[in-house]
């Protein structure tokens, strides 16, 4: 994956533009980044799911669970 890289030197004013490679470093943050998320967003979808189950089995709407909190 390719870096921009975007540097200001205050002094000059002058703003230079660079890109490069990723390093094998940055490359394994950021995957193991998107796992992460990943894995949340799993996780939401489960917990969303198991609270939806248990509302059918208790024969409560959604609507009437917030009226609950």
């Amino acid at each position: 994956m390719k870096i921009i890289e975007k540097n200001f030197d205050i002094t000059t004013g002058e703003e230079t533009i660079t890109e490069r490679d990723e390093t094998a470093a940055e490359t394994k943050v950021r995957l193991a980044d998107a796992k992460e998320a990943a894995d949340r967003q799993a996780i939401t979808a489960a917990t969303a799911t198991q609270k939806a189950a248990l509302l059918a089995r208790l024969g409560i709407t959604a609507d009437e669970a917030k009226l609950l909190l």
